[in-house]
């Protein structure tokens, strides 16, 4: 039996995508984006169920044979999704799962390696959430906006999550900030203990998640521990159609 058999992996996966509809059939090397997800997940949890409102993405799945829940079409975040995807699937299978590894459906290249390196902070029953980081080594990543930086404390846990690199480095060139001070940017795939998902889905947004519309926020200001992970690995997420023309471009689909 595997190390991680109590963690369920989940992919949530929407159709109505604003800047890419359908985003989780785009083929991706004659198979679509959701199928390359799933199966980077499933080299390390043997487990792991699409999460989705589409039946055409659950047609998808299935014909490809992978498990897949129907969830809620009200859904706010990947999060919400996955609690919801959780009860229903411990309700059908009679399993209960310790944790929930959230994978992004936009990332069809994942390392299985990352997924582990998540996975393995669940084998300490202390963590609550876990999520991944990498340095930032180049100026135009730190100062954008898109690309959340973590703060980190003495034990990487996560002190805060901000669109703006923190801390600001008082008489010092931005140009040269990342070169005097380890800056880290978040790498969006979370894990969650099962009782704690549960609980900070039911949290009202707080004043930091307006203010960065960061949904990881709330749970800080609501004093959960966020253990930070740190990959040397990028992602490579799709998030319109122009960034899958851009891989096909490079050679790398």
């Amino acid at each position: 039996m595997s190390e991680f058999s109590n963690i369920l992996g989940l992919i949530p996966a929407r159709f109505a995508s604003t800047r890419f509809p359908g985003k989780p059939l785009a083929d991706i090397g004659g198979k679509p984006m959701i199928q390359r997800v799933y199966e980077q997940a499933s080299k390390i949890l043997s487990d792991v169920y699409v999460a989705t409102d589409d039946e055409r993405i659950e047609n998808a799945v299935k014909a490809f044979g992978g498990n897949v829940v129907m969830t809620a079409t009200t859904h706010q975040s990947g999060t919400d999704r996955c609690a919801e995807a959780l009860t229903k699937v411990e309700a059908s299978t009679g399993r209960k799962y310790s944790a929930v590894i959230n994978i992004q459906g936009d990332e069809p290249f994942i390392s299985p390696v990352q997924i582990e390196l998540l996975a393995k902070a669940f084998l300490k029953p202390e963590t609550e959430i876990a999520t991944l980081v990498k340095k930032a080594d180049n100026a135009q990543d730190l100062f954008n906006p898109n690309k959340p930086k973590v703060v980190v404390s003495a034990n990487f846990d996560a002190l805060y999550f901000s669109r703006s690199p923190i801390p600001y480095l008082r008489g010092v060139d931005e140009k040269e900030w990342h070169q005097k001070h380890t800056f880290y940017n978040h790498i969006g795939l979370y894990g969650y203990r099962s009782d704690v998902l549960m609980a900070i889905t039911k949290l009202e947004r707080g004043t930091l998640e307006k203010c960065e519309s960061l949904e990881q926020l709330r749970w800080l200001e609501n004093g959960y521990k966020i253990a930070v992970m740190e990959t040397e690995l990028e992602s490579l997420s799709i998030d319109t159609p122009e960034d899958l023309q851009a891989l096909k471009d490079r050679g790398l689909i």
